[in-house]
């Protein structure tokens, strides 16, 4: 299993910005696409973001666009989601997760993390 760790989240107030990483110890992310994905309780998760194996293709939720931003740097192993401008809709708790392409859609075959709970609140 392809197991990553999120972290970064934390409670912040709207307007407000945070920075989550996504990393791996077992394998090297820069074999993968990696997307983001958030899931508040009763709801679906969601796509939030997405990058290719390279950096040069990112995708994103109409949502979110504009405000967050996506990026790797494989030297480190690791994944960042920039969030600017948060909104109390964003809240939820954000997973990521290698991919073979970037892509928005969950897959039943995803590996998925704990997560890292986002709060945007005042």
């Amino acid at each position: 299993q392809l197991q990553v760790v999120e972290s970064g989240g934390g409670l912040v107030q709207p307007g407000g910005s945070l920075r989550l990483s996504c990393t791996a110890s077992r394998f090297t992310l820069d074999l993968y696409a990696i997307g983001w994905f958030r899931q508040v309780p009763g709801k679906e998760r969601e796509g939030v973001s997405c990058i290719s194996r390279s950096g040069g293709g990112t995708n994103y939720a109409d949502s979110v666009k504009g405000r967050f931003t996506i990026s790797r740097d494989n030297a480190k192993n690791t994944v960042y989601l920039q969030m600017n401008s948060l909104k109390p809709e964003d809240s939820a708790v954000y997973y990521c997760t290698p991919q073979p392409v970037c892509s928005l859609l969950v897959n039943p075959f995803n590996s998925w993390g704990q997560g890292t709970q986002v709060t945007v609140s005042s």
